[in-house]
């Protein structure tokens, strides 16, 4: 297994490997690695001539920063995660000053109004932070293809924006959310939680599949106001936002249209936790 620390050497190791056929997939982390993340690799390794993998904790996109600083840094634990899945893949592990050059702000972006719902609303510049380091792993890795889970399905739409506006030509793939046998979403901030906080958090899940039920009869904003009053009976959980939007411009549903996609998006805290989720509705 390769590990490059340095963009210059993991630009001029692709570049040594390349043919005229072959296929690089890309998946992007800020470690902490779970099954889900292996899962994007499994799918990369199978579908591509060589996989690559960052693990960079990205320090624009965290509006919080003690968020930033107790978020986990397991590098060696990854490692061999990655090596269990294949020993070719490749490990960028980049310091911030190889990525910024001592200039660690972000970029600015246009995502059409996609920036300004939910994650935007309650995380400022969040999205200017993910779209600089993509547009910048984009830039050094040059994938064909490129591995998003959809738990961070606004991200994701996100990441397609930025590569349709940039005229990249990279094929985002989208892949499906991973789960413990609770339900609950895998997530690198799970490893915060205690085992009963994590018994606890399954209730995320459950509200959204009652969600998608109560969606076939109920207006959005009876679904809402059940979500908030379930949620209150839990003294451990603060919910941040419930949504159900539009699948396409993440706008929020009014009146439902059966030629729309639809899907709920919830972020809650659990003593002091972020955890996000969603699930679709079509």
């Amino acid at each position: 297994m390769k590990i490059f620390e340095k963009q210059a050497e993991l630009k001029s190791f692709l570049k040594s490997i390349s043919t005229a056929n072959s296929t690089i997939g890309f998946v992007p982390t800020m470690g902490a690695l779970h099954e889900g993340h292996l899962s994007l690799l499994k799918d990369s390794v199978k579908n591509n001539t060589v996989t690559v993998i960052s693990i960079f904790v990205n320090p624009t996109q965290f509006n919080n920063l003690e968020d930033l600083e107790k978020y986990p840094r397991t590098l060696e634990s990854d490692v061999h995660k990655i090596r269990s899945v294949s020993d070719s893949i490749v490990v960028y592990a980049p310091t911030v000053s190889d990525i910024y050059d001592g200039n660690t702000i972000s970029q600015h972006f246009d995502f059409e109004g996609l920036e300004n719902q939910m994650e935007g609303e309650f995380r400022p510049g969040h999205y200017d932070g993910v779209g600089t380091i993509v547009k910048k792993l984009f830039e050094i890795i040059q994938p064909t293809n490129a591995y998003f889970g959809e738990k961070d399905f606004q991200q994701l739409q996100i990441v397609r924006k930025l590569v349709e506006k940039l005229h990249m030509p990279i094929n985002i793939v989208a892949c499906p959310i991973y789960r413990e046998k609770s339900g609950l979403a895998m997530s690198s901030r799970n490893e915060r939680l205690t085992e009963n906080e994590k018994k606890e958090a399954a209730l995320i899940y459950e509200i959204l599949k009652t969600s998608k039920l109560l969606f076939q009869t109920k207006s959005t904003t009876e679904i809402s106001d059940w979500v908030a009053k379930t949620l209150k009976k839990h003294n451990n959980f603060k919910l941040e936002y419930f949504q159900i939007a539009d699948e396409r411009n993440l706008l929020p549903c009014i009146r439902k249209n059966k030629n729309k996609k639809y899907r709920a998006f919830i972020a809650v805290f659990i003593n002091n936790i972020r955890l996000i989720d969603t699930i679709s509705l079509s």
